[in-house]
């Protein structure tokens, strides 16, 4: 009798756990089925789905996990997602929600480095559908955000001053440096202000499992490049080639891929052609951009090389997403924090105005059936309120056919 007392709330909290991480599992696959647009839009993939829908953290705290994701490097999208999982599940909660997110467009990534090597799909209609998807996901989004982080003129300001010089300034380093200084004034400005409370959250990750996270990102950036060297072994090079490019880059998917060029083209591992093909390629999938790297891993060494390229690639943002959490929950409740994270988040608003310009608008709306077909799915989103699903598949067909319907001039 008193053992099956002692184990039933065991059983029962463990039963829990795992409905908990197969909930994670279906919603996050579910996302990285349908996320279509890029990592602007993922986040307002993930607002409408994580938070809106099933309100597994509050606004503000999802706010301020986006503005956390956009200080460290890597995929931000993918970040945020791993953070969710993590908040929700632990560590095996970040790990599936990552793996839901991303299997689908890694595996669809590796059955077109399989049938569609060397054939040129960048300009096929389906894909500039899919380009004007995503005018419609973001500007609809950064019109939801816009209202909820930029309310008062300050916060405009800053929003506005961010979209003026990431354009005129387009670089990784300047969208950095640009952040900090949002954050500096967030500070100046909101510091004394008094902001809503964070929300109480418990980070279930020891600060000593952090710290060990962090020494072992900044381990594998400086040791795998010198055991590449000393052991000239093919598996390590790529193993350092995707690490470095998911260490070092800060701007997301679009920011990579010129990267990653450099670290295949010039050694010979894919030739300039396959590479082109699978960019192509990955504009049409869903889910993120980092997920090229399954597609160059598979050309250049096969199935393994392709788990290699992926795990290696979005390695570095898992170590620091799950570093940086357990410090992140302590900055951010004190007053100077919150106002950074206000300045953060009104300059996230101007980056996404940014982005939807460039390089969203500019790739996608090109002649006036192009923008036809975009302020009908904006409406479609943001006041008839249909489903992503269905305006993609609108997207498409309408990327087919507005070549044929006389309207491009």
């Amino acid at each position: 009798m008193d053992g099956g007392y002692a184990t039933a709330p065991k059983e029962t909290e463990s039963k829990g756990k795992l409905r908990m991480l197969l909930e994670i599992g279906a919603v996050a696959t579910k996302l990285g089925l349908t996320s279509f647009g890029g990592p602007v839009a993922h986040l307002l993939y993930f607002h409408d789905e994580y938070i809106k829908k099933r309100k597994w953290m509050d606004e503000r705290t999802y706010a301020d996990l986006v503005a956390l994701c956009q200080f460290l490097p890597g995929p931000s999208s993918s970040q945020v997602g791993m953070g969710i999982g993590i908040l929700r599940a632990g560590i095996l909660g970040g790990v599936i929600a990552w793996l839901g997110f991303t299997l689908p467009s890694v595996i669809a990534l590796v059955v077109f480095a399989l049938l569609l090597k060397g054939f040129d799909i960048g300009n096929a209609g389906w894909i500039h559908g899919l380009k004007i998807v995503a005018v419609a996901i973001v500007a609809q989004g950064v019109f939801s955000m816009g209202k909820n982080l930029t309310p008062d003129r300050n916060r405009a300001s800053i929003a506005i001053m961010t979209m003026i010089i990431t354009l005129l300034l387009p670089t990784a380093l300047s969208q950095v440096i640009l952040i900090l200084l949002a954050a500096l004034a967030g500070t100046l400005l909101y510091r004394k202000k008094e902001a809503p409370a964070a929300s109480a959250l418990v980070v279930p990750v020891s600060r000593r499992a952090a710290i060990v996270c962090l020494f072992l990102f900044v381990g594998l950036l400086f040791g795998l490049p010198l055991l590449t060297q000393f052991t000239n072994n093919p598996w390590l090079a790529i193993a350092d080639s995707f690490y470095r490019s998911g260490s070092l880059v800060f701007g997301g998917g679009h920011v990579v891929l010129p990267l990653l060029e450099r670290e295949v083209v010039p050694v010979g591992w894919i030739s300039q052609q396959d590479f082109l093909a699978g960019y192509g390629a990955t504009q049409a999938v869903p889910g993120p951009l980092f997920t090229f790297a399954g597609y160059l891993g598979a050309m250049i060494k096969g199935g393994w090389g392709a788990v290699l390229a992926t795990l290696a690639i979005f390695l570095p943002s898992f170590l620091l997403i799950v570093g940086a959490l357990p410090f992140w929950n302590r900055l951010r409740k004190s007053p100077a924090m919150q106002g950074a994270l206000v300045g953060v988040n009104a300059a996230v608003v101007g980056i996404l105005l940014a982005a939807l310009y460039n390089p969203i608008w500019t790739s996608a709306v090109l002649t006036v059936g192009d923008f036809v077909l975009a302020a009908l799915l904006f409406g479609m989103l943001h006041f008839w309120k249909w489903p992503a699903w269905v305006i993609v598949i609108i997207g498409v067909l309408g990327g087919m056919i507005i070549p044929y319907m006389n309207i491009g001039m």
